[in-house]
């Protein structure tokens, strides 16, 4: 497995992470057993860079996450975030970027996961609110107490990725990146990349979409958060399957699925980037690591931004509620 640098921050982590999210919420229901195994098999294959949040399932990925990794810790580099509040009835509260918070919030994690130190500690949403500098500031105090080891943002504007980074480093931003999410290309990559921060893409496969096995709503189960997500309602996403269509095309002539395509792409888009695709089952683990082995030509990566040029999806990538929530 190869490794790529977060920035000038001196991590490096596997080139492929996992996204463990789907295991506990959101991608309709999970399997603990098979979860685990994932988790499992991909530390077998290298992959070292596991990504969770207190806010996942209401703290029970977390506690998945640990009991997965509870005799392989040292294989182990480990991400997660705090700052969006949630009721016990799953409700959406709001983000909180407290001081006093970050550190409760930390303990918390900690004890979920059954750590006594966090790799990468991120700020999940900015707390328009609270300073930057006092969040992270907070965070900054945990590093110097031994509980947490780098810090990262997501879903930050570059201004307030400068401020945070003038108070301790920022080894890495967390922010959603694909073949239909391309907005950060403009300001956000090339602060990173002049800050030394590396970048780190959620959802590269459009929460699914660029796998091909979502055509419709009756693909999704019940429950499932893509029923409510604007570019898979029924009058964008008939718009969207075009653009599924077109990547299929491509990935044929190369010679690998849809999603290997999708995520060799983004893989391609600087070393500095890193993807982290989620799955809770061991086949879609292993389909996305061939990923690591699709290139691509001049005239291949110009055929991809002729075909998904920034703002080609129908839809907005979250509601607009939580689109008010981003780039802070």
């Amino acid at each position: 497995m190869n490794r790529r640098a977060l920035g000038k921050s001196g991590l490096a982590v596997s080139a492929l992470g996992l996204g463990c999210m789907g295991m506990s919420e959101f991608y309709g229901q999970g399997d603990e057993r098979e979860s685990i195994a994932t988790v499992h098999r991909a530390l077998d294959l290298g992959v070292n860079f596991l990504d969770t949040s207190d806010m996942y399932g209401l703290g029970r990925n977390e506690d998945l996450v640990g009991k997965a990794i509870r005799d392989r810790r040292d294989e182990v580099i480990l991400a997660t975030k705090f700052g969006i509040l949630r009721g016990s009835d799953g409700s959406w509260q709001g983000v909180n970027g407290k001081p006093d918070y970050v550190r409760s919030a930390c303990e918390a994690s900690l004890a979920r996961l059954g750590v006594t130190v966090i790799d990468l500690y991120y700020q999940h949403r900015v707390d328009p609110e609270v300073p930057i500098e006092e969040t992270v500031g907070a965070m900054a105090d945990l590093v110097g107490e031994g509980k947490v080891r780098f810090l990262g943002l997501s879903e930050a504007a570059p201004k307030t990725i400068r401020r945070a980074q003038a108070v301790h480093p920022i080894a890495a931003l967390q922010n959603e990146y694909s073949f239909w999410t391309r907005d950060h290309e403009a300001e956000v990559l090339p602060t990173c990349r002049e800050l030394g921060i590396g970048f780190v893409a959620y959802s590269p496969l459009g929460r699914g979409f660029f796998t091909g096995r979502i055509r419709g709503k009756a693909d999704l189960t019940e429950g499932d958060y893509r029923h409510n997500s604007p570019r898979f309602q029924e009058d964008n996403l008939p718009k969207n399957i075009p653009l599924l269509k077109r990547l299929e095309e491509m990935a044929a002539r190369k010679g690998c699925t849809p999603a290997q395509f999708a995520l060799g792409w983004v893989l391609s888009r600087g070393e500095d980037i890193v993807p982290i695709p989620g799955t809770k089952r061991r086949d879609r683990l292993e389909e996305n690591l061939e990923a690591l082995n699709v290139t691509f030509t001049p005239e291949d990566l110009a055929e991809i931004d002729a075909a998904f040029p920034p703002g080609a999806a129908a839809g907005m990538r979250y509601t607009e509620d939580a689109m008010r929530k981003v780039n802070l």
